[in-house]
């Protein structure tokens, strides 16, 4: 596994992040070199990095100050997935498919793409790290027997994308999303630019104010169930990790969507679709 580059893409079997996969995705997250700022408005930035300036592969960093949100709050906010089900419109399907470790699992997620894109989704190995007041949930593709590609979806690959929780006092915090994601398909250039323009910064505030609203969601459900924080209360089954094999992203179909052009209603800030990523 190449902890060394930065990256994870560099590994040729399914593997659970190590210490040093989650010190060199810290570090990128934190790393400025390399990276154009695209977005800076009211404590949000996002951070573009080109890779295949020809395709619609590229590196997206976002990065919010949230105050009166504790670390610990945002980190159970990404986890729990009956609450994401609840703030995230994007999501068509999200599920948990089965437990690798204490802290890595594999999960299902499906998601709404700007009109007239087709709809994608996919399937990763997930690993999480508390790290006293700051957290890392990261992620990558996975292929699992069970869950092929869909008819009604294009499949695509997260080479690695998680988020960096940093709490910076008792009620509040920095958040940084990270995605290197190949969403498969010649994408048209204004999508790339409206998702480091618009969709990033629209979900990160959605996000935020889904934390805000999360304690008091949280008391009414299930309030003590928090398998993420106490391993022992999983109710998933579990995986191995030679049920699952890597997505590569050269083995999936690539549909080309450049030519299409940004339907009219779906321009503006009236959307209500937050994510690419």
């Amino acid at each position: 596994m190449s902890g060394h580059d930065g990256g994870m893409s560099g590994r040729d079997s399914v593997q659970i992040p190590d210490d040093r996969d989650f010190g060199a995705f810290r570090a990128q997250c934190e790393s400025e070199r390399g990276w154009s700022l695209t977005y800076s408005k009211g404590g949000v930035g996002v951070w573009v990095q080109l890779l295949e300036p020809e395709r619609a592969l590229h590196k997206i960093k976002c990065r919010m100050e949230c105050r009166d949100v504790p670390a610990e709050t945002l980190y159970d906010v990404l986890h729990d997935i009956e609450y994401r089900k609840k703030w995230d419109t994007n999501v068509i399907e999200t599920f948990d498919i089965g437990r690798l470790t204490a802290n890595s699992d594999v999960g299902y997620y499906a998601w709404r793409c700007p009109k007239p894109l087709k709809n994608r989704d996919v399937v990763t190995l997930r690993s999480w790290l508390p790290m006293g007041s700051d957290y890392i949930i990261m992620n990558y593709s996975v292929k699992h027997p069970k869950y092929p590609p869909r008819k009604d979806m294009v499949r695509a690959v997260s080479i690695q994308t998680g988020y960096l929780i940093e709490g910076t006092g008792a009620k509040s915090c920095t958040i940084t999303y990270l995605a290197q994601v190949d969403p498969k398909g010649s994408l048209p250039k204004w999508v790339v630019n409206k998702s480091s323009q618009f969709l990033a910064p629209k979900a990160m505030k959605k996000m935020y104010k889904a934390c805000l609203k999360y304690p008091e969601w949280k008391q009414k459900h299930d309030p003590h169930f928090k398998p993420w924080l106490f391993p022992e209360q999983s109710r998933l089954p579990a995986l191995a990790l030679s049920e699952l094999s890597l997505q590569h992203a050269d083995s999936l179909e690539n549909i080309d969507e450049s030519s299409l052009a940004e339907s009219k209603e779906d321009r503006g800030e009236g959307s209500d679709e937050d994510s690419l990523t």
